[in-house]
């Protein structure tokens, strides 16, 4: 029964195989894209920061910084840009500017804080290994330091994630998929036709199908990671090029970044060491992929800038 509903599926797919292939690069296309599209249903149910089962407001401080943050990238506070606190260490965002729904970024709710007033970051709990960890602690106190942002750090930190999306980057990454599968269908059909496998054995055809999707599959990868890359270094260049400040933030924010993981790496032990690398840097997840640029490669980028002469 089910090898009969096999053949009659693959009779159709082949019958109408363009059309699926059409439907299939759009699904897939509106599936990578639909975090950004529905932005206050994904990255700010993910990220919301809650208080005694309510979402917390951002304060008037943060809105201020956030407001400042978006006259310095030139972007008019109503043109979609919404802001709301986040329980990560990091601003997030999420959306494109010139859907219906906007874009959102998430503000660390310590952002505004400095070295004097340190609360908003002591509030914060932190259980690693079932432990809380001891803000008095050597530890805990080197990773209060290094959550401690300048206010010239904290709006690159804002600004970058602002810039990210400006840039359409979203788009640019959730369109590689499909033009990749729409890409390996059209060769693994132009193989199979020179190699004249239509009129061969069926497993010729399936060994070759196989060894396209694999191909298709890694190209795939490569493509992804060095787009998302450069699309990391396109937004801290175009953050970094809008003032000598925000230059000098980016350098601090990503040597904070870099101190920060050097003390989850001792705080979480031998799955630290896995994690983390012994200058900051995050291990990559699979050995093919590096999704994101390393945070050394981005401050020494901005530190080029900073070095270049001034016209």
């Amino acid at each position: 029964m089910a090898i009969r509903f096999l053949r009659k599926a693959a009779a159709m797919l082949e019958r109408h195989r363009t059309g699926c292939l059409i439907v299939s690069c759009a699904g897939l296309f509106g599936a990578n894209l639909a975090f950004h599209i529905f932005p206050e249903q994904t990255c700010r149910t993910l990220y919301q920061a809650w208080a005694k089962g309510k979402p917390v407001e951002p304060s008037e401080r943060l809105l201020r910084l956030f407001s400042e943050v978006l006259s310095d990238v030139t972007v008019e506070t109503d043109k979609g840009y919404q802001a709301f606190v986040t329980f990560s260490f990091h601003p997030v965002s999420a959306g494109l500017p010139w859907l219906p729904a906007g874009c959102v970024v998430g503000i660390p709710a310590n952002f505004g804080s400095s070295a004097k007033d340190e609360s908003e970051i002591s509030a914060h709990v932190i259980v690693i290994k079932g432990k809380e960890v001891d803000w008095e602690s050597p530890e805990g106190l080197a990773l209060k330091e290094a959550l401690t942002l300048s206010p010239a750090a904290q709006k690159f930190a804002i600004a970058r994630e602002i810039v990210y999306v400006k840039n359409h980057s979203p788009l640019i990454c959730a369109a590689i998929a499909p033009v990749f599968l729409a890409g390996t269908y059209g060769s693994a059909v132009a193989m199979k036709g020179l190699l004249g496998l239509y009129s061969g054995p069926v497993q010729l055809r399936g060994l070759c199908n196989i060894v396209v999707l694999a191909l298709g599959y890694v190209g795939y990868c490569l493509s992804y990671d060095t787009v998302s890359q450069a699309a990391d270094y396109r937004a801290d260049r175009n953050t970094a090029t809008i003032s000598t400040d925000f230059a000098r933030g980016g350098v601090e924010f990503y040597n904070k970044i870099l101190s920060q993981n050097q003390t989850f790496r001792t705080l979480m032990g031998k799955q630290g060491k896995k994690i983390y690398a012994p200058n900051g840097n995050l291990f990559p997840r699979h050995w093919i992929r590096f999704k994101h640029a390393s945070y050394t490669s981005r401050r020494d980028l901005i530190i080029n800038i900073l070095n270049m002469p001034q016209a």
